[in-house]
Order: structure tokens, then sequence, then C-alpha cells
């Protein structure tokens, strides 16, 4: 006969068992964008200002369009689920659902719209 403590049955599980798993996500995402964040401004901010055809040209070529990319998937992934952690913690009742499933599709028809658009630049 095993003898589980209160403590022994909490390791590790938070109200939904995935608090640790939620917090590294959000860790890893966090140092991921640290790295992305600067590089995307440097190349966006060289096109800013530039002609239709100078702005074409820098995000047709690989490692932009892969890094707008890159920016656009881990940084909507990142705010849904930091704008779901805050809804869960502020918000009650229906309201906290509709909240969530709202957010969840903001960030993925920005996510969809921004990918289609840089698929149409860069093909």
């Amino acid at each position: 006969m095993g003898y589980l403590t209160d403590r022994k049955r909490a390791v590790g599980k938070g109200s939904a068992h995935s608090g640790t798993e939620h917090h590294w996500y959000m860790q890893v995402s966090s140092v991921g964008l640290a790295l992305l964040i600067p590089t995307f401004v440097f190349y966006f901010g060289s096109a800013l200002g530039g002609t239709h055809e100078e702005v074409l040209a820098t995000f047709s070529r690989p490692f932009p369009a892969i890094l707008t990319a890159l920016v656009l998937v881990v940084g909507l992934q990142h705010f849904r689920r930091g704008a779901q952690m805050m809804i869960e913690d502020y918000m009650r009742g229906s309201a906290r659902k509709a909240a969530i499933m709202v957010t969840i599709c903001l960030s993925y028809t920005l996510m969809g719209a921004g990918l289609f658009a840089l698929a149409k630049i860069a093909l």
C-alpha cells in the first residue's frame, strides 16, 4: 500500500496538469523571440521606406522570408498562449470560454493572413 501525501500528489501538476509544460513553452518561445525580433527589425527597417520593387526584392530572398515566417508563427503562438493564460486567470464562466475562442481564432487568422501575404511576396 502506497502512502501519498498531498505534496506528492501535487508535484508536477497544476490545476490543468500542464502548468510546467506551458511555463517551459513560454520560456523557450521568449528566448526565441528575443533572438528573432532584433534580426527581423533589422531586415524590416532596411526595407521600410523603399520602393515597392525594393521591398519585394528584400522579402523574396530566402532568409528574410523564413525569418518573417518564424516571427509570425512563434510570435502569434506566444501571444495566444499568454493571452489565454491571462484570460483563464481573470475571467470566469461563459465569457471566459468565448474570450479564449476569440483569442485563438484571432491568432490563427492573423498567422494565416500573414503567411499568405508573405507567400504572395516571396513566390
